[in-house]
């Protein structure tokens, strides 16, 4: 199975004007971070995790031409908002996009993208097959998804693990349950939001703690502000076997 990070940051903490500190003048591309998302590709199958505002743009720049699902871990805009840029693959394949929900996902994709769920359609809309996901593992194509339940603040968010890869984002809570899911995971990817506390997220200390907790081999920590710090700087200081994420980086499990 092959990973790619389409994106490793968040709008939580972006400055809506140009920002002079250094991790946004910084010349390391690394640090140059567009909204979360993963493209997992197996033999048969090609999944997104979540559909960003940037999701037309990650799709072009890595060329990807083949998608056969999407899957959300949560409604909220930097996760979702891109989801009408689907309708490049349906003019593709002539196909409608499997497109895998909570039921909470499905009330922001009804409200926003209403057009797409019309009785009598404008042609050329998102054309969807929608699946309400329960925290019980599912099947796309040949690939299983098992749900993570985790909380963000208040809400209930999946990520999923698919066989020895693991992917959570948008967390500030995990139940020792769900937790029991993640552990013997051979790499873990987990939100952490910036070095300082947040209500919301985890901070890198508290992603620290988690993943040592969890014991992958590999731990990727997604999900960042420019807050944060610089990659390099960081990255330095990160325990054996864990590491800050960065966009366009692939790697295999």
């Amino acid at each position: 199975m092959r990973i790619t990070f389409l994106g490793t940051g968040t709008s939580q903490g972006v400055p809506i004007i140009a920002c002079q500190c250094d991790v946004c003048q910084s010349a390391d591309s690394r640090d140059k971070r567009l909204r979360s998302s993963i493209f997992i590709e197996t033999k048969n199958t090609n999944i997104v995790i979540d559909t960003g505002p940037d999701f037309r743009y990650q799709m072009l720049r890595e060329g990807i031409t083949k998608l056969d699902a999407v899957v959300f871990t949560h409604e909220h805009k930097d996760h979702t908002a891109g989801f009408d840029d689907i309708r490049g693959f349906n003019w593709k394949t002539k196909m409608p996009m499997e497109v895998y929900a909570t039921p909470d996902v499905e009330v922001l994709l009804k409200r926003d993208f209403h057009y797409a769920f019309a009785q009598n359609k404008y042609p050329g809309v998102p054309n969807l097959n929608l699946h309400i996901l329960d925290n019980e593992p599912f099947m796309v194509n040949d690939v299983q998804l098992t749900p993570i339940e985790v909380v963000h603040y208040k809400l209930p968010v999946f990520g999923y693990r698919i066989g020895d890869f693991s992917y959570v984002t948008d967390v500030n809570y995990i139940s020792p349950t769900e937790k029991e899911k993640l552990k013997g995971s051979k790499v873990l990817v987990l939100s952490a939001l910036r070095q300082s506390e947040h209500i919301s997220h985890y901070s890198l200390a508290q992603a620290i703690a988690v993943a040592q907790e969890i014991g992958a081999e590999q731990t990727y920590f997604t999900h960042m502000s420019h807050q944060m710090g610089l990659h390099e700087e960081v990255n330095a200081q990160l325990p054996a076997g864990m590491q800050l994420a960065h966009d366009r980086l692939v790697i295999e499990v």
